[in-house]
């Protein structure tokens, strides 16, 4: 699997640390060869938790490993687009390739529409994916961690695709409650571009309904401006895990196993 490494080892501004080999993360694990599945159970997972959409499970199932290893599906973002919706993309797609066929040069309003639609496609269209993670992702990053509290869960593994965007700031979000630094968090998060090969530029890639995107670096504005949102609306990650449903035992429980 891509993009995978331990969450913790990060100093908390109370003195303590983040425990190591309780929580990792990564991208998805429909590419797991047997190799990897044998380097994955010797890490003693007992829980996957997968952030990504129905769709993307349904073309890319995790593939299971470890008889005792339980996979939870709590996806970040909430249905955003119809099958009418992506019909009308293709539909869109088809008639500018048409046009390009047409054309000795590339299509710049094909390229510019593919952009638009693309969560993924660029700065411009990365800020708007993050200040909507920040708008609605609050419930599934609480069922998150709510899960990662339960009786057997740890060590666990959260995932997304490739793990830089939907686990970038649900682990930010969870470092933060456990008051570690925003400097240490942006180094973490920036790991993403090594481990996805984004520090050499963009990487192209086909989603799951076939549409080509185009995958970015991350950069520190994204996440800086995640936590930024959180806190001015709740405070600080803490109290904003608290108002979308995480209790205060679960957090408790969570600080006395990692710290």
């Amino acid at each position: 699997m891509r993009n995978l490494r331990d969450a913790g080892g990060f100093p908390t501004e109370h003195g303590g640390r983040v425990a190591e080999a309780l929580l990792y993360r990564g991208g998805s694990l429909h590419e797991l060869t047997p190799e990897g599945a044998a380097r994955l159970a010797e890490l003693g997972l007992r829980t996957v938790i997968d952030l990504r959409s129905a769709p993307e499970l349904e073309v890319w199932p995790d593939r299971p490993f470890g008889e005792q290893v339980r996979f939870l599906h709590l996806p970040t973002f909430p249905v955003r687009e119809s099958a009418a919706e992506h019909a009308e993309d293709a539909a869109a797609d088809a008639a500018a390739q048409r046009s390009e066929e047409r054309s000795e040069e590339p299509s710049q309003e094909r390229a510019a529409a593919r952009d638009e639609r693309d969560a993924e496609a660029g700065e411009e269209t990365l800020d708007a994916l993050y200040a909507f993670m920040s708008a609605t992702a609050g419930p599934a990053i609480a069922a998150t961690v709510s899960a990662l509290a339960q009786p057997d869960a740890l060590p666990a593994l959260v995932h997304c695709a490739v793990g830089k965007d939907r686990t970038g700031v649900t682990v930010a979000t969870l470092l933060s409650a456990f008051g570690v630094s925003d400097a240490d968090i942006v180094a973490d998060y920036h790991l993403s571009n090594t481990g996805l090969g984004l520090d050499r530029g963009p990487v192209f890639y086909v989603d799951e309904h076939g549409t080509e995107r185009r995958s970015r670096p991350v950069h520190e504005g994204l996440i800086l401006a995640f936590l930024a949102s959180l806190r001015a609306t709740h405070g600080d990650a803490t109290q904003y895990l608290l108002a979308h449903g995480v209790t205060k035992s679960e957090l408790k429980t969570l600080r006395a196993a990692f710290l």
